[in-house]
C-alpha cells in the first residue's frame, strides 16, 4: 500500500479481469444488439425454439431497457476498470441492477424459467460475474488502483 499522492503500479491482474470483463460484456452488446435490429434472424441463428422466441417477444420494454443497462454498463464498467477510473465501480453496479430488474422478470414475474429451458441457468452465471467485477472494481479502488 502506498501514502497518499503516490501512485500504485497497476496489478497484472487487472488487466486479465478488466480484458475479461470487456470480451464477457461484449458478447451481451452484441446479443442484445442483434436482437433489438434482427430479432427473428438472431434468434433463428442461436438456435432457440418457438416458445423462447414468444417469451422474447412478449417481455415488457422496461425488460429491455434493463438489459440494456446490464449490457453496455458492463462493457463500460470494463472500459473504466482498464482505465483505472474509479467510475468503474458504480456502473458496475449499475449493470448488476439491469440484471437483478431482468432476473426478477425473468423468475418471478413470468415464465421465464420454463420459456428458456436449459438456457436459465445461464442468467445465474451473468448475475456471478456481474457480482464479480463488482468486487474486483472495489478491490481495486480501495487498493487505490482506481483512481
Amino acid at each position: 500500500m502506498s501514502g497518499l499522492g503516490q501512485t500504485v503500479r497497476t496489478p497484472w491482474h487487472l488487466w486479465v479481469v478488466g480484458v475479461l470483463a470487456l470480451l464477457w460484456n461484449s458478447f451481451g452488446c452484441v446479443d442484445y444488439f442483434m436482437t433489438q435490429t434482427r430479432m427473428d434472424e438472431w434468434f433463428a441463428q442461436m438456435g432457440m425454439t418457438a416458445a423462447q422466441v414468444e417469451y422474447f417477444k412478449a417481455m415488457p420494454m422496461w425488460t429491455h431497457a434493463a438489459w440494456a443497462i446490464g449490457v453496455w454498463g458492463g462493457a463500460l464498467g470494463a472500459i473504466l476498470l482498464l482505465l483505472r477510473r474509479k467510475l468503474a465501480l458504480p456502473v458496475f453496479v449499475a449493470s448488476f441492477l439491469g440484471w437483478l430488474a431482468g432476473a426478477v422478470y425473468a423468475f418471478a414475474l413470468s415464465d421465464g424459467m420454463q420459456a428458456m429451458g436449459s438456457m436459465w441457468p445461464m442468467q445465474i452465471i451473468i448475475g456471478v460475474a456481474c457480482l464479480f467485477f463488482i468486487w474486483y472494481a472495489r478491490m481495486m479502488s480501495r487498493n487505490r488502483v482506481l483512481r
